[in-house]
């Protein structure tokens, strides 16, 4: 059984290693949609495969607490925070709470997109 839950969150971001002429080389922001799929058995005493609660208290602290509002450039690992990367920072954020984690999907945008499943 897969289950997933979704969070937004808006930051600003710019990517250094584009050139100069690139917009996305400067500094502008994105309301973000990240996407946590856990995947395993269902409990049968709870009926879930896990609590949604127990997962946004994970993904509030360990996550969004660190990354929403923020420039994404100033946070450590994340100094060239293109979307493939974000995805493998909140991958290696939560696999140690979440060891069900199957996937990460990001979006910027509507219509983009990228998924991580880990090494």
């Amino acid at each position: 059984m897969k289950i997933f839950r979704t969070y937004i969150f808006h930051a600003a971001r710019f990517i250094p290693t584009l050139e100069a002429k690139h917009p996305c080389r400067h500094m502008h922001g994105h309301t973000f949609k990240i996407i946590v799929e856990i995947e395993g058995e269902i409990n049968s005493k709870t009926g879930f495969v896990m609590d949604f609660y127990d997962i946004d208290k994970i993904v509030k602290s360990n996550i969004l607490d660190k990354i929403d509002h923020k420039i994404l450039n100033e946070i450590p690992g994340l100094e060239n925070p293109s979307s493939e990367y974000l995805s493998i920072w909140i991958w290696n954020h939560l696999i140690d709470q979440l060891p069900m984690l199957s996937k990460i999907s990001v979006s910027e945008e509507h219509g983009t997109g990228m998924e991580y499943k880990g090494k």
